[in-house]
């Protein structure tokens, strides 16, 4: 009986898919039923029914003309039914909704101030070409309605009549009307006139705040809600105080909101504080201090991406006001259930934080962090013990030294990384990393860990007595070495120690250098091998020369604090994205959707095409790079590349995926079969990796350089176009055909 009522529930549900065409005549049936149409009741029911079937996915559209004599109603929820579908299918019915149009003039017209709204919002959310005809006089009769209602859906109807009519010519008197309804009692209009303007005036620079509004505005920002603050805090850092006095005023206004509820209204407030303070350090300091609370408090919030958000803006803090949460440290302590970047970010935080009277509190916390389950997180932690050696060298090589004794892999890896980077930075910890080496090779099989180890035992093989012999054993596993960054950071450290250490060091370099030359098919790894060999030929006294160089610098001794940034290099990225993505990251984003907004701007929205040709136009095809015909052989000089590559500005940036293991040989095979060509290279394992490519059209129509630079992850590769000639789809085609050839370099396309 159960399987039986399951599967007549499982028919009637796939009903209105089975069978819609059928459904759709009987749902025109019944909406033309004139005893139907008697009841009320049943006549609702049958409209709810059609917009059920609506929502399922079946196209119903075949019964607009008998829903748009549904309209003629006073039931309020019949005609927001009607109202919803009419806006669901006025684009595939475009003649039948002209038909609508008059009845909701008419609705525009009702003595119920909730029908004026719901017809006005419903004619502005009709999708169809010169609507603008119909709606431009119901929209400004609707900002001068008694009705705050009416007066909301007005204003957000003039951004959407100007939004679907691109070529619109600006209305001097609808932003006349716009710009007096910012006096009007209600807040929401205020706000919402604020934004109208914005998109209608986007062109020519958004709403223009002056005096007489700005202060207007600071006035009602107590009525406001929280999210009506927040725009208009974010609208008044358009106006420029002209006088201290003035700029007092504004702050006297704005106090009481650093000490909001809401997060997004303190961030907004304490930007415009910063802004306005531009000239008075003192009165941004005290700024901050007094928003030192509520930041913690987000710091510690429920939302992760909250948490993270006010996280990156303490790290934008610290960046000139190193001391300032230095009291508060315990609150950057790591929780268990804080997902990974939040952790990473903490203790970015916590390395900044440090000072002599927490250090020892830092360092334990950080030590518990270090045997994390997470091999990431365990080496980040490692890796943060290693920034705070840089001032506190003794206690944390201590610690450091410790974690070798645990003999887990990820963590000696990490910990000989650290050991490299203080060598360098830090001279007084050489002696006791020695000391710590022997026997890390046992447990190290990453490559960057190997990398490291072999640095020290080459620049410091004098100080560790077994360093012949560990680099030894890594020649004879030679061979079975994957990773060409190994072989050459090798080559490097037995060459260097040779020079200290000649009889010990002498045999394994001779067998080194005869498979990097013989028997290595890199050829990165075969030319740094053919490079030392010619320099052992050239004596060894000129490989001293070339190869002796100073381990560390003894004047960097304990690196001190770096000088503090004035507030005013971050205040104007304060409470946005870039403090989240960092300027480089944010600068490349940026460029790259303004890219492809400007590329899809040329295409002709289906709004501005006229009803004649709606039907004609073919959807837009993707991207041929067949289309694009590019020069067999070209030639182009050094210079003439650096003088235009100087000029022109970017015309798209993109990014591709990558992997490390691709030779820069195959991609540039795989640019030659399609008529890109290399100017210069970088050689594989170079840290940044770049590459300039150029290319030029047939019959030289125009010329495409571009720039690839591998990011830091090694996982993406930035592309940069620059064109002589504007041309989007040739643009969109080289793009599309370079993006080819280097997806058939990395493999994907095999």
């Amino acid at each position: 009986m159960t399987v039986s009522r399951s599967w007549e529930c499982l028919l009637f549900y796939r009903m209105p898919y089975l069978g819609s065409e059928e459904t759709v005549k009987e749902l025109k049936r019944a909406l033309c039923n004139p005893h139907i149409q008697a009841d009320r009741l049943r006549y609702r029911n049958v409209i709810l029914r059609v917009i059920r079937c609506m929502t399922q996915g079946v196209d119903v559209s075949g019964v607009f003309a008998e829903m748009v004599k549904a309209s003629a109603t006073v039931d309020i929820v019949q005609k927001k039914l009607v109202y919803l579908y009419m806006c669901t299918y006025a684009a595939l019915k475009p003649d039948l909704a002209l038909l609508a149009i008059n009845t909701l003039c008419k609705d525009c017209s009702d003595p119920n101030p909730m029908v004026r709204g719901l017809a006005l919002r419903s004619m502005c959310n009709h999708r169809m070409p010169g609507l603008h005809e119909y709606i431009q006089q119901p929209i400004l009769n609707g900002l001068r309605d008694k009705a705050s209602y009416v007066r909301r859906v007005a204003v957000l109807g003039s951004a959407k009549m100007y939004a679907q009519q691109g070529d619109l010519e600006i209305d001097g008197a609808l932003v006349n009307e716009l710009y007096s309804l910012l006096r009007d009692p209600d807040p929401i209009v205020i706000v919402n006139c604020l934004r109208a303007l914005e998109e209608i005036l986007q062109r020519e620079g958004g709403v223009v705040i002056n005096k007489p509004i700005a202060h207007h505005l600071l006035n009602r920002m107590t009525d406001l809600d929280q999210w009506g603050q927040s725009e208009v805090l974010r609208f008044l850092l358009r106006y420029k105080p002209r006088t201290e006095e003035e700029v007092f005023d504004i702050l006297n206004l704005l106090d009481n909101f650093l000490t909001s509820s809401n997060p997004s209204v303190v961030m907004g407030t304490t930007k415009l504080f910063l802004i306005l303070a531009r000239g008075f350090p003192h009165v941004q300091a005290d700024v901050l201090g007094r928003v030192k609370g509520p930041l913690l408090a987000v710091c510690t919030a429920e939302s992760r991406e909250l948490c993270f958000t006010a996280l990156c803006h303490v790290r934008e803090i610290l960046c000139s006001l190193p001391g300032h949460f230095s009291a508060n440290y315990k609150k950057f302590f790591c929780s268990y259930s804080e997902p990974h970047y939040i952790k990473c970010r903490k203790m970015e935080i916590l390395c900044e934080l440090v000072n002599d009277e927490n250090v020892q509190h830092v360092l334990e916390e950080l030590r518990g962090y270090c045997t994390d389950v997470s091999a990431d997180l365990a080496q980040a932690a490692i890796f943060a013990i290693g920034r705070i050696a840089r001032t506190y060298g003794e206690k944390c090589t201590a610690i450091l030294t410790e974690l070798l004794a645990l003999k887990h892999e990820h963590i000696t890896s990490a910990v000989v990384q650290t050991f490299r980077d203080l060598v360098l930075l830090c001279p007084p910890c050489t002696k006791a990393i020695c000391q710590a080496l022997p026997g890390c090779e046992e447990n190290i099989h990453e490559s960057e860990g190997k990398r490291a180890l072999i640095w020290l035992l080459g620049v410091h093989g004098e100080k560790v007595p077994s360093a012949p012999y560990v680099l030894e054993d890594f020649v004879e596993n030679v061979k079975m070495e994957s990773s060409p960054l190994v072989k050459m950071e090798l080559l490097a450290a037995v060459a260097q120690l040779f020079l200290v250490r000649p009889a010990e060091c002498q045999d394994m370099l001779g067998r080194l250098l005869h498979y990097c030359i013989e028997e290595e098919t890199n050829m990165a790894v075969r030319d740094r091998g053919l490079f030392y060999y010619r320099l052992l030929l050239a004596g060894i006294d000129e490989m001293k020369q070339v190869l002796t160089v100073p381990k560390s610098n003894p004047a960097l001794g304990v690196l001190e604090d770096q000088a503090e940034q004035p507030v005013d290099v971050w205040a104007s990225d304060f409470n946005t994205l870039v403090p989240v993505y960092g300027r480089e990251q944010w600068a490349v984003l940026t460029a790259h959707c303004e890219s492809d907004l400007n590329m899809a701007n040329t295409k002709p929205s289906k709004a501005e095409r006229p009803l004649s040709e709606e039907k004609k136009v073919a959807p837009p095809a993707q991207s041929d790079p067949g289309s694009l015909t590019l020069q067999l052989n070209a030639q182009m000089d050094p210079e003439f590349f650096e003088s235009q590559w100087t000029m022109l500005a970017p015309a798209c940036v993109t990014n591709t995926v990558w992997q490390e293991d691709v030779n820069p040989e195959s991609l540039q095979l795989a640019l030659h079969d399609v008529n890109i060509y290399t100017l210069a290279m970088s050689k594989m394992g170079a840290e940044p990796w770049k590459a300039y490519l150029f290319a030029q059209e047939q019959e030289e129509q125009g010329l495409f350089l571009t720039e690839l630079l591998l990011e830091a992850d090694k996982s993406v590769l930035r592309i940069t176009v620059k064109q002589s000639k504007k041309q989007e789809e040739a643009l969109r085609n080289f793009v599309a055909l370079l993006q080819n050839a280097v997806e058939v370099a990395v493999g994907l396309n095999s």
